[in-house]
């Protein structure tokens, strides 16, 4: 099985990478700049690979083409913190590019080497759903999450007739460096919880929002 994880050097990203290898999987993990972790766990890196830059995304992705790829997780994401007194539109449009296009222009690149019955995860964010928004702020983060949902639904439906599933999940509040070690489970739990979601995907429950605990979330 080969699996292709972005943003695999650190934080949720990592331990998926992690958890496929430890599944038996050969993984392929993209970053911008790797670690020392990620360089130790027997894993192939593609470095230099920055979602949010489409200009240069196909070149960078060029060791990937002569593979069959099993499943793709888009996991490489960005959170800013605006509020509506202090927002810059340049952080804004850098979480749209990485958060909501940098997922579909991978996709995109790499369809050609996703077969029948290939998986594509997104891992979105609770916090791109309109319905369960009761507290505001977080404005390019949520807008970019909410585009990414809308883009994964888009996705689903387009590539259901090739025998593709996709899955859009929300993987909990996580102790990662992203939200400064906050979050209610550690970054290896998430993946776990996150391997048995995408396990379940299939072509018939593909494009639901779904919490890495198992909940459907609104939209």
């Amino acid at each position: 099985m080969n699996v292709v994880i972005t943003g695999g050097n650190r934080g949720i990203g990592l331990a998926l990478t992690k958890q496929y290898k430890t599944r038996g999987a050969k993984v392929f993990a993209t970053c911008r700049n790797s670690c020392d972790e990620l360089n130790s766990a027997g894993v192939t890196i593609v470095k230099g690979v920055d979602v949010s830059q489409p200009d240069t995304l196909a070149e960078k992705l060029a060791p990937l083409m002569d593979i069959n790829i099993d499943l793709l997780i888009n996991n490489a994401g960005v959170l800013g913190r605006e509020n509506i007194e202090d927002w810059d539109p340049n952080t804004i449009d850098y979480q749209f590019r990485v958060n909501a296009l940098g997922p579909l222009l991978v996709t995109q690149t790499l369809l050609p080497r996703l077969a029948d019955q290939s998986k594509v995860a997104l891992i979105s964010s609770r916090m791109g759903s309109m319905e369960d928004n009761g507290s505001g702020g977080y404005y390019g983060y949520r807008m970019s999450k909410a585009a990414l949902n809308a883009a994964g639904v888009s996705m689903a439906n387009d590539l259901r007739p090739k025998g593709i599933a996709v899955g859009v999940f929300h993987p909990g509040f996580v102790q990662t460096e992203m939200v400064n070690g906050a979050g209610d489970i550690d970054a290896d739990t998430c993946a776990e919880r996150l391997v048995a979601r995408i396990d379940e995907l299939n072509i018939e429950n593909a494009g639901r929002f779904i919490h890495s605990n198992g909940d459907v979330l609104p939209w």
